[in-house]
């Protein structure tokens, strides 16, 4: 199985930190190095972490008309953005179920980049090829782009000293040189941690030299290398939800809590018809928060019970939160459930008691100026 796996251009550097491997969308990439996933999440609230996520999707969508493209299929709308700025967004089926979550780089009116998660980029792309008019592209680059997120209360610190650009707009990215090597490095404002923070887009060559700038500049400030298990304690804390687990092709934006991502003025995008019923409907089912009343934590897939005899749903995403010292989780909860109910989770054969509430469970500070 491991020789089928697609390595991060970074994967040799990860080895030598000792870093745990796992399988994420078909790559090996690091699960925790030896600091553990604790002091990892830690770092990232406190000071600074680096990802390497390289095994998120890229793929260009160019040509006369591209932005109106991905504006039709795509469920967000570009119009409330411009040029320069980043947009979450959603790739939907007919029926409104969420193909993907990803997110939308508006170069210029020909240049749209899309971050796709990896399990899904090549669905993606094969839907918005066979959509294509005359004239648009959707190229895969998937495997040619490390992608690396510096994120953290110091994180504009560490990359000014490499000379990168700080302090533009959330959701908005910048195109910069790295050093004197003439490559280029797109810095977005963006993460998904719910901390201030950087994602970093360049070449597989240079990947490399990068990462290893970052952990110089970021030694005074104890920057930390992060594996995708820290990155899941942080998102879960932000209640962002992963493709996969808390949404899938069996989940629609309403019931998902993503109704932001739904442009609903716009004359078309996929699924447009079926999301506009559950909208005015309302949904069966709403993504909530849990947290521990006591000491227990619940895992994905565990049983939620509204009383001993009344099941209600499965934990989608459940950890234990390294800020709240407690444990956390997500689930897609009836409806007719009071928002505020305490629910039972069968964690490991003991019936647990939940708090119902809305996500963040943590304060974020993303969007700080």
């Amino acid at each position: 199985m491991a020789g089928s796996l697609k390595q991060s251009p970074l994967h040799d550097r990860h080895e030598a930190l000792g870093a745990k491997f796992a399988e994420f969308g078909g790559w090996s990439m690091p699960l925790e190095y030896a600091t553990g996933v604790v002091k990892e999440h830690t770092a990232v609230r406190e000071s600074v972490g680096v990802f390497d996520v390289s095994h998120l999707g890229k793929a260009m969508v160019s040509g006369p008309g591209a932005v109106d493209f991905v504006n039709a299929t795509l469920s967000n709308d570009l119009a409330k953005i411009h040029p320069g700025k980043a947009q979450y967004t959603l790739c939907l089926d007919e029926s409104g179920g969420i193909v993907d979550d990803l997110i939308a780089y508006w170069h210029d009116d020909e240049h749209v980049l899309l971050i796709p998660n990896a399990a899904n980029t090549a669905e993606v792309v094969r839907r918005l090829r066979a959509a294509a008019p005359k004239g648009v592209k959707v190229v895969d680059h998937h495997d040619d782009y490390a992608v690396l997120a510096v994120q953290g209360t110091r994180s504009d610190e560490v990359l000014q000293k490499i000379g990168l650009p700080t302090g533009h707009e959330y959701m908005s990215f910048v195109e910069a040189e790295l050093g004197d090597t003439g490559v280029g490095v797109v810095v977005c404002r963006t993460g998904y941690t719910g901390e201030r923070g950087y994602e970093l887009v360049v070449v597989n060559d240079t990947a490399g030299q990068l990462w290893d700038e970052l952990m110089v500049a970021g030694e005074e400030w104890g920057i930390t290398p992060c594996g995708l298990g820290a990155r899941d304690t942080l998102r879960t804390e932000m209640g962002y939800p992963l493709h996969g687990q808390d949404i899938s092709l069996d989940t629609n934006p309403v019931e998902a809590g993503l109704s932001w991502a739904v442009g609903w003025k716009k004359e078309s995008f996929w699924g447009r018809d079926a999301v506009l019923k559950v909208k005015e409907e309302g949904p069966k089912r709403r993504l909530r928060g849990l947290v521990a009343v006591g000491r227990g934590i619940p895992r994905p897939g565990m049983g939620i019970t509204l009383t001993h005899d009344v099941p209600l749903a499965d934990v989608t995403s459940g950890t234990f939160s390294p800020t709240l010292k407690k444990g956390i989780g997500l689930a897609l909860i009836p409806s007719m459930v009071a928002e505020d109910a305490q629910v039972g989770v069968d964690v490991r054969g003991r019936r647990e008691i939940f708090q119902l509430v809305k996500p963040p469970f943590v304060d974020p500070s993303v969007k700080e100026s």
